[in-house]
């Protein structure tokens, strides 16, 4: 096992963790916001089937919330056992935004999450409400921090090196810098999606059980009307996100994109197997100059190909194999919400391929999350910090041998944590849906 690079293992067990941990907070940052909407629903029409929507998803919030705490401890561990060098070198950059992230947001939602799972009929409606409010602008802050510090990573800005450690001269550049904007918008629509989707596909898994209940009908009104509306905006904010990206990582789209020589009028290829030994694409299924205009917005822009950055660039085959991912799965997306949003507009049920359908995708979200977030990541190498820090050059001296160990230990508790999440999100649905359709059951 010691033949192995080291360097790759630390990498993938850094993956794999920050894998785990990103699907939780993509649905606990929206999930709060929607509760928040459930609940003022509630408080304006006096309607119960608010109310019970909120005691539903609520758990599953609570059960979300959870699983990110602990993911998110073991990950920031892996700074110190995989990454020493990161905080060597950058330290007094990612340290305070890590502090700040814990202090104005972590404290918020931990002290509020007492209150709003467990304050009802403790405290006045309108104390819950608010309590419900701070949870759900607690994870909005807690993705504001993280996204600021993973963006200053990419387009690092407000900092001067000296003796080989980076230290800031001006906080409001090092968090607002030119990537944070677009990277922040891209992450919370994401997180709206994969939410709305996730109550699409709960919602629809009940009614096909046979709960035909207000409160059903209303989670899945409120999914599906939030995926239709979502999505068309995440497609201009990802075309303003790629503009930024050419701009300040042009090794990463002409990976994203399998464009191995700099042209003019580089074509958008649909479909090809790339080649890194020839740094051609077999195969290739590509409309002429579409890249040039999507990217530069001139159909003969120049687009900037591998060639141009010798070996500083990122595996091609990974990076674009991966857009193509979340961008075919942003496209479902769309035609699934828009084609169930026209009909339930109509005033009809959605048919019943069309609930399976939202079901077999109630966890689409996650992966075109994913995918994105792989093309990110993996679109920055050899850099850890653009520029500035390699992945090499954090890497710490520990023996592959134990990364191996630690690897499939981590690797084999995710996969038991994450069926037994998804487990025990559909057997909620499904206890709750048999509760309400027995003889007798009372709905609202």
């Amino acid at each position: 096992m010691d033949t192995v690079d080291p360097v790759v293992l630390a990498r993938i067990q850094f993956a794999a963790n920050m894998t785990f941990h990103i699907l939780f907070p993509t649905i606990s940052i929206s999930m709060g916001w929607v509760l928040l909407f459930f609940k003022k629903r509630f408080t304006a029409t006096g309607q119960q089937h608010w109310m019970e929507a909120y005691q539903f998803w609520v758990k599953i919030f609570a059960l979300t919330f959870a699983l990110g705490v602990v993911s998110g401890i073991t990950m920031s561990f892996q700074f110190g056992t995989n990454w020493p060098g990161f905080m060597n070198t950058v330290g007094n950059v990612a340290g305070p935004l890590l502090a700040y992230e814990v202090l104005t947001a972590f404290f918020l939602e931990a002290t509020m999450l007492g209150i709003m799972l467990f304050g009802r009929g403790r405290v006045s409606e309108r104390v819950h409400t608010w309590a419900t409010f701070l949870v759900a602008a607690g994870t909005t802050m807690s993705a504001f921090w993280i996204l600021a510090l993973n963006s200053w990573m990419h387009t690092p800005a407000g900092f001067e090196m000296v003796n080989g450690q980076a230290h800031v001269t001006s906080w409001m550049q090092v968090i607002f810098n030119p990537s944070f904007p677009y990277r922040l918008t891209h992450m919370l629509i994401a997180s709206g999606l994969t939410v709305a989707f996730l109550l699409a596909g709960i919602s629809a898994y009940r009614w096909l059980k046979g709960d035909h209940g207000l409160e059903v009908k209303a989670g899945l009104r409120t999914g599906i009307y939030l995926a239709a509306a979502l999505i068309p905006v995440q497609i201009v904010v990802g075309d303003m996100h790629g503009v930024n990206t050419l701009h300040h990582q042009p090794a990463k789209i002409a990976a994203m994109e399998g464009i191995w020589q700099t042209q003019k009028g580089a074509p958008a290829v649909l479909f090809a197997l790339p080649d890194a030994s020839t740094q051609s694409n077999r195969f290739e299924v590509a409309i002429p100059k579409l890249a040039s205009l999507y990217l530069t917005h001139d159909w003969e822009g120049e687009v900037k190909g591998i060639d141009a950055f010798g070996t500083q660039h990122p595996p091609v085959a990974p990076v674009f194999f991966a857009f193509r991912i979340m961008v075919g799965v942003g496209m479902l997306m769309l035609a699934v919400s828009w084609l169930s949003a026209w009909r339930m507009r109509r005033g009809r049920d959605l048919a019943t391929w069309q609930a399976r359908v939202l079901v077999a995708m109630t966890f689409a979200g996650w992966v075109a999350l994913l995918a994105g977030w792989y093309v990110t990541e993996i679109g920055r190498q050899p850099w850890l910090v653009q520029g500035v820090l390699t992945t090499a050059q954090a890497a710490s001296q520990v023996p592959a041998s134990n990364i191996a160990l630690t690897l499939t230990m981590y690797l084999s508790l995710y996969a038991v944590l994450l069926t037994a999440y998804v487990s025990v999100v559909f057997h909620l649905a499904k206890k709750t849906s048999t509760a309400n359709t027995l003889p007798g059951a009372q709905h609202a």
